[in-house]
């Protein structure tokens, strides 16, 4: 049984999905849990636009998504050039890691053991400690190649989580949607059940 993570790598891609990933960077802070955060060079503008954020450039778009998530108090954010961040080492590395959304390109660099960017190089880490990996990858249809990558991740040890809602539970907006994939995450990082947070900005945000 997981214990409930008191350190978590968050990676942004630039892959469709901004609300998922504001909705779980929003829902991990009011645990508590301390975030590191990374958002990749695409993920800065896909995060910009999905959102509706009405700023630019990484600074201002980061510090807007952190606002809205109520994360900024308990949030290290990262550049994906830091391999220098400590969450890049296996001797310091957060309980867990996620990569929501994970786009394609991201997921391949994983599973071939590739390290260009700070994502990346968690990923590998994760995997070689033995620390639990959750893959969220935002891309349809899926290619041979990419089920193929998909695979070896899941094979190495990674938890792949496709952004699929379950219709059973009714929802009625784009914020229930989201929530549903974001308690899942929450359920198998082993986070306990929680009182709801409100949602920040989701139900508005345009996947």
């Amino acid at each position: 049984m997981l214990h409930q993570p008191r350190s978590l790598f968050i990676g942004v891609t630039g892959a469709s999905g901004s609300p998922y990933a504001l909705r779980l960077v929003e829902s991990v802070a009011a645990t508590g849990c301390r975030i590191h955060l990374c958002l990749s060079d695409v993920a800065v503008q896909v995060v910009a636009y999905e959102l509706r954020l009405s700023v630019e450039g990484r600074d201002a778009v980061t510090a807007a998504f952190l606002d809205a998530a109520h994360a900024a108090s308990q949030t290290v954010v990262h550049l994906p050039a830091a391999f220098d961040a400590t969450c890049s080492s296996g001797s310091s590395f957060p309980d867990a890691a996620v990569i929501c959304p994970c786009s394609m390109s991201t997921a391949s660099e994983i599973a071939t053991g590739g390290t260009r960017t700070l994502i990346h190089r968690v990923g590998a880490v994760a995997l070689k400690e033995r620390k639990p990996l959750l893959i969220v990858p935002r891309e349809m249809p899926l290619s041979s190649v990419s089920l193929r990558r998909l695979l070896e991740l899941s094979e190495a040890g990674a938890l792949v989580v496709p952004p699929m809602p379950s219709f059973h539970e009714r929802p009625a907006t784009l914020a229930e949607l989201v929530d549903i994939l974001v308690r899942k995450l929450l359920a198998e990082l082993g986070f306990e059940p929680h009182r709801e947070v409100p949602s920040a900005g989701a139900a508005t945000a345009r996947e």
